[in-house]
């Protein structure tokens, strides 16, 4: 892992977040979690820990997790091809590379259960 942020948050209790796990782990095998971030961003230690319990608990592979440290200037790899402005910003994408949601610094819930919301929702609409 190239973010210290991202180590699981140990004390982080996967039963209270049972739904945002179940999903996240659902769909384990189809899609790809981008993370942008800084290790000296405030709100990047303050939520990534946690976010990397939870893909931790749905046992999400390490090959469909991709970590990009940016500088304090929020300058590194994809920031531009993504349109990174904030971090923490998490992309999740399926397998042809198409963006299904994307997570930006302060949502009023958890990442884990931000994201699991987000891919149940797209994922239904699709399958619709």
């Amino acid at each position: 892992m190239s973010l210290e942020t991202m180590r699981p948050n140990p004390t982080w209790d996967a039963a209270s977040y049972e739904d945002a796990v179940d999903t996240l782990a659902a769909h384990g095998d189809e899609l790809v979690y981008k993370i942008w971030a800084g290790d000296w961003c405030k709100d990047c230690r303050a939520l990534l820990p946690d976010f990397g319990a939870a893909l931790e608990a749905a046992e999400i592979p390490d090959e469909r997790i991709e970590e990009f440290s940016l500088d304090q200037d929020k300058q590194g790899p994809g920031v531009d091809e993504y349109d990174i402005e904030y971090i923490p910003t998490i992309v999740v994408e399926n397998d042809e590379g198409e963006e299904i949601t994307r997570f930006v610094e302060e949502e009023d819930v958890p990442p884990a259960v931000w994201l699991a919301e987000e891919i149940e929702t797209a994922l239904e609409s699709d399958a619709a």
